[in-house]
Order: structure tokens, then C-alpha cells, then sequence
């Protein structure tokens, strides 16, 4: 068996699935069997979260039906019960991960919860100004944020290891950044986006070596990797359960006691504390001291009954399974044509993120093809910001990889990807040129026309052509082929205009009064992603050329509740659309109110 700190991915031959009997294994998950689409489920998005096998199920089932109760206190014989159940699962982690005992085991719920519990009383306990926490420049942003809060408070600095191009930290620039005021290093033992290993053990002992003590993020360690918290060196050990086949909403923090007794709580409320009184208040000891309130006992025992499960699967087998499929992974994506791999650290678990640069295609429009086959991947930058920043790329496509996954479903993926690049090139070939189209007399800009007299008029005509459309697949097409559309003005928008904020693709966005209407407002706008080039479609048609009052009145939600389109509507999506349409009615709120006179001038001619 090759151990994590061996591992050289490869291109090797097509392995069997045998590591593991997938079959009997895969029977195991009841949503592995489900089709989307009309096709039959691929889930490749682990490092999101892992599907749930029947025993966890039940385990969460059969607490609910006969053992529900709060725990801790109660003398009635459900209660007890409940206690017994969740204290088991205490030491049922405390096992797992090699915990030196159980109370410094602290449930959670999630791995977020447990870094911000550590940033915020570690903070308040031991950092002060001018003292330094170091982070890494592939962190989740759950183990960047709170530690930029935790210093903010303090006044204290927060440094970066950086990385190569590889997607590997740089140890010497580590070795550089400790010192004497260094306090905490908070790192990941797998980058989630790029599926890195970091040498924990390394990056622990040098922490040490200054007098710093290290937070390890094992979110997404936990599930792929045996745990051993003492021989890592970690003084925090973060994890979810969601990560490692358990249900959501419970998770769990290991600490060192001599550290968690130091520090202050975390929250307040009951079962936290010792005894209560208007002068003073006492704490309860480890754990309770950072368990306020009725915790999610249900989730700590599904939780203990998916460790159950990975330890009765073993975790040689685990990785065995996991690299073959990694490398198989590498080799069939890598020999496809205009597909670059994003992350190709010599040290890597199953996870692979992906760019398309030939057609060029943005990580969004390739999650929705894949979608279409019943490929579940995650797109964006992966909670990731300053690592895609750091690799140039605005957000990729990533395949993760987990113990149900097969060698035939790396097929599927593989045989659909390139049938849509070999689509998407086809298509570019054959399309029309738009930048003319931008343009107007003499190169300036054409704004939209108005589509209809209002915004709800428009919509009324929009929603006649979506009730055609039946399935929410072709209705995912029509508003693609709506993007394909519009005139390319992305390149000088980007020059002119910010980004729009919290979206997964970039969009910008300029508006201007409607020459002789000081009471209109007109946009034009470009994504990278046809998708929400679509959506911008649809938005120009509603709101351009439209009285800035209308606009803010039109409730957008609805219409595209009436059209069928839920699934862009929330703020949540990222998709672009919630954003777009916040910087619209900023827009139509300040030309309904400013002074024509103030009114920016007319957008730039493309140069």
C-alpha cells in the first residue's frame, strides 16, 4: 500500500474495482442507485459532501423513533439512553482519530463552527498586537475568515505561506515566515480544490520548534486517510462528519486539554456551566464547557455509526481503491484535448480540478453539460478565492472522488467531457460573428431597445415563449442559446466596469439614462459564462429602456418562479442573477433620484 507521503500519481494501466467489492458496497448507498435526467446518478462532488450509507441512515431513524430524549441530567430512563448514545459517539471519535482521551473531544457543528470556536477564544486568550497567525494560500475560507477576525481584534498580523505552481506549499517560504511572535498556524491537511497532501508532521514540528501551536483542518483528510491526532503533532484537529459519510450539521474539534483549559467558552447557555449567579459564573469541565445548549444528538450518533463503517471497510483498502481510481482519473481527462488539470502536486487524494481553455468554457456552463448526463461536479473557486487568484484561473471544474466511486463512472465522465468540448467547438466554428454587432454607428455602443411598454408586459411575452418549453433541460438550453446571442462585449466591459459581487462567474454590468427620459434606465452587460449570458438575455429584456420605478417594482422572483427557472433565483446560487439584479435597481434607484447633470458618461468605445 502507497502511504499519502509516497504517493506519485501516474498514468497506469485501467485498474479493476477490486480493491473493494463495489457492488456489495454501492448496495450499501440507496442514493448511488437513483438516475438524474434519465441517466444514472455519477456522484463525483465527495469533497462537498459524502453520500450516506443505510446504516447511518437508520442509526439517525432509530434514535428518532426510540431513544429521543435531551441528554445529561434527565433521571427518566429515555434520557439516560439518549446520554449513553451520544457519550458513546464521543469515544467512538475519540477512537478514531486516536484522541488521548474522550472530553477533549468537543462536538461541533462542522468543521467551521470548530475553527471559529479555536479563532475566537484562542484569539481572546493568547493573541496579542503585533503577534502573528500563519495560514496557507490554498485555506478553505472557513480557516482564513476567522483567523482575519481573531487578528483584526487583536491587533495582530496575518501571514500566508505561499505556494508553487503545482499547487504546493513552498516550506522553505514557511520556515521564513515563523518567529518569535508567531502564535498559531492554522492549515489544511488536503486542499479541498486541489486534492494537495500537506507533510502535516513537518509543518507541526517547525511550528513547534518557534513556540507556536498548530490547527489542523482535516475536513478533507478525515474521510480518506487513517487519523492519528498524536502522531500528526496537531494541537487542533477539525473535522465534519458530512465529510466521512455522516450526516450534516455535526462535526467535531479535538484540542489538547492543556490547551482547551485555558481557554475561555466559546458561547454561553446551558449544560456549559458549573453553577450560575448574578456576581459570578463558573464553567463545567472538558467537554461540556464548549457544548452550550441541547446539542444534535442525532447527528453525533449518525456521525459514530459512519466512523463504524469506514473502520469496519479499513483504510488500506480505502486508499488502495482511492489511488487507482485518482490515477486512472489523471490519465483518461488528461488525454483530452483543450482540458487542462489545475493542481499536479506530486502528493495528491482523489480529486482533480479541471479547466476547459480549447473551447474556452467557463467551469459553470461545464457543470450544467455535465448535470445534463447525470454528472454531479462542483464548480467555482471552492471557498478557495486567494488560491485561484494565486493560479490565475476565476474558478474550475472539480471531480473528488471517494470509496463508491468506479473505474466506469471516470468513463462516463471522460466520454461526456469530450463530446462536449468536441459540441462546443463545433458550434464556435460554425457561429456568426458578434463583435460587429456590439457596435452602432461609427463603433459606439448599442444599448437594448425595450422589449415591451413595462417590465411586466416583457415578462408576460417571455413567460408565452417558456411555457413551451416542458423539461428544465431544455429550458437550461433556450437560455443558453439566448447568451450565444448577445453581442460579445465581455473584454471591454472588464476594462470599464467592476465585477459584480457573488457571483461564480464574472459579469459587469453598465447603465445610463435614457437620452431624453431622465425617469429610464438602459444596460448593457457580458458574463464569462453563457449561462448567465442568458440570464442577462432575459434581465435586458425585462428592465432595459424600462422607468427606473418599474424596475425596482418588478418582482423578479416570481416571474422566474412563473418561467420555471427556480433554481437561478436565490442570492445563494452565485449564479450571477441576484447580483445583477442588486446592481440594476442600484442603478435605477440613482438615476430615478440624481440630477441628470451627475449622470456617468457614456460607456467607452471598445479599443
Amino acid at each position: 500500500m502507497t502511504r499519502p507521503d509516497e504517493q506519485i500519481i501516474a498514468a497506469t494501466p485501467t485498474p479493476k474495482d477490486d480493491a473493494l467489492d463495489m457492488t456489495a458496497l454501492r448496495r450499501q448507498f440507496p442514493i448511488l442507485g437513483t438516475s438524474f435526467h434519465g441517466k444514472p446518478l455519477v456522484y463525483l462532488d465527495n469533497g462537498a459532501t459524502t453520500q450516506k450509507p443505510r446504516c447511518v441512515i437508520d442509526a439517525i431513524s432509530g434514535y428518532y423513533q426510540r431513544h429521543n430524549a435531551n441528554i445529561h441530567r434527565g433521571v427518566y430512563q429515555l434520557s439516560q439512553e439518549s446520554t449513553d448514545a451520544y457519550e458513546r459517539a464521543r469515544r467512538t471519535v475519540a477512537r478514531f482519530i486516536n484522541a488521548p482521551e474522550d472530553a477533549e473531544c468537543i462536538f461541533t457543528n462542522g468543521a467551521t463552527e470548530a475553527i471559529n470556536l479555536v479563532a475566537s477564544c484562542f484569539g481572546r486568550r493568547f493573541l496579542g498586537h503585533d503577534d502573528q497567525v500563519i495560514v496557507s494560500a490554498m485555506e478553505h475560507h472557513s480557516n482564513i475568515v476567522p483567523w482575519q477576525f481573531a487578528c483584526q481584534a487583536a491587533g495582530a498580523q496575518l501571514l500566508v505561506i505561499p505556494i508553487n505552481d503545482a499547487g504546493e506549499l513552498l516550506l522553505d517560504k514557511y520556515a521564513a515566515l515563523l518567529g518569535k511572535r508567531t502564535r498559531l498556524v492554522a492549515i489544511t491537511a488536503i486542499s479541498n480544490a486541489l486534492g494537495t497532501i500537506n507533510d502535516i508532521k513537518k509543518i507541526t514540528t517547525m511550528a513547534h520548534d518557534a513556540g507556536a501551536v498548530v490547527l489542523v483542518d482535516g475536513a478533507q483528510w478525515i474521510g480518506h486517510y487513517a487519523t492519528d491526532v498524536q502522531a500528526m503533532g496537531a494541537d487542533f484537529f477539525a473535522f465534519s462528519g458530512h465529510k466521512v459519510y455522516g450526516p450534516t450539521g455535526i462535526g467535531v474539534l479535538w484540542g489538547r486539554r492543556k490547551l482547551l483549559d485555558q481557554l475561555p467558552p466559546y458561547q454561553g447557555g446551558g449544560d456549559m456551566i458549573e453553577s450560575v449567579h448574578f456576581e459570578k459564573t463558573t464553567y463545567a469541565p472538558l467537554p461540556n464547557k464548549f457544548e452550550a445548549g441541547t446539542p444534535h444528538i442525532a447527528g453525533a450518533i449518525g456521525l459514530a455509526a459512519a466512523l463504524d463503517f469506514v473502520t469496519a471497510i479499513g483504510f488500506e483498502a480505502l486508499i488502495v481503491h482511492e489511488e487507482q481510481l485518482l490515477a486512472y482519473a489523471t490519465a483518461k481527462l488528461s488525454a483530452i484535448k483543450g482540458l487542462r488539470i489545475v493542481g499536479t502536486a506530486r502528493r495528491k487524494t482523489a480529486v482533480i480540478s479541471l479547466v476547459l481553455d480549447d473551447p474556452p468554457m467557463s467551469a459553470l456552463d461545464l457543470g450544467m453539460r455535465l448535470d445534463q448526463e447525470g454528472i454531479a461536479v462542483r464548480t467555482g473557486h471552492h471557498c478557495c478565492q486567494p488560491l485561484m487568484e494565486r493560479l490565475h484561473v476565476p474558478a474550475t471544474t472539480r471531480i473528488s472522488m471517494a470509496m463508491y466511486n468506479t473505474t466506469g463512472e471516470i468513463d462516463v465522465l471522460a466520454e461526456a467531457l469530450e463530446q462536449i468540448v468536441a459540441v462546443e467547438r463545433k458550434r464556435r466554428q460554425n457561429a456568426p460573428a458578434t463583435t460587429g454587432a456590439a457596435q452602432g454607428t461609427g463603433g459606439a455602443i448599442a444599448y437594448p431597445q425595450p422589449f415591451a411598454d413595462s417590465p411586466q408586459a416583457a415578462a408576460e411575452a417571455l413567460a408565452e415563449d417558456f411555457d413551451i418549453l416542458q423539461e428544465r433541460d431544455t429550458r437550461n438550453e433556450y437560455v443558453l442559446d439566448m447568451g450565444r446571442k448577445l453581442p460579445d462585449l465581455f473584454a471591454m466591459l472588464k476594462q470599464v466596469s467592476q465585477p459584480v459581487p457573488g457571483c461564480m462567474s464574472e459579469v459587469y454590468v453598465v447603465g445610463r439614462r435614457v437620452a431624453g427620459d431622465e425617469g429610464r434606465l438602459e444596460f448593457i452587460a457580458d458574463a464569462n459564462a453563457d449561462i448567465v449570458r442568458g440570464l442577462i438575455a432575459i434581465l435586458q429584456r425585462l428592465y432595459s429602456g424600462q422607468r427606473c420605478a418599474d424596475i425596482m417594482a418588478f418582482d423578479i422572483e416570481a416571474f422566474f418562479r412563473r418561467i420555471v427557472l427556480d433554481q437561478f433565483i436565490t442570492s445563494q446560487r452565485r449564479n450571477g442573477l441576484a447580483g445583477m439584479v442588486k446592481r440594476i435597481r442600484s442603478l435605477a434607484s440613482q438615476f430615478a433620484t440624481v440630477p441628470a447633470a451627475s449622470t456617468p458618461a457614456e460607456t467607452p468605445r471598445p479599443s
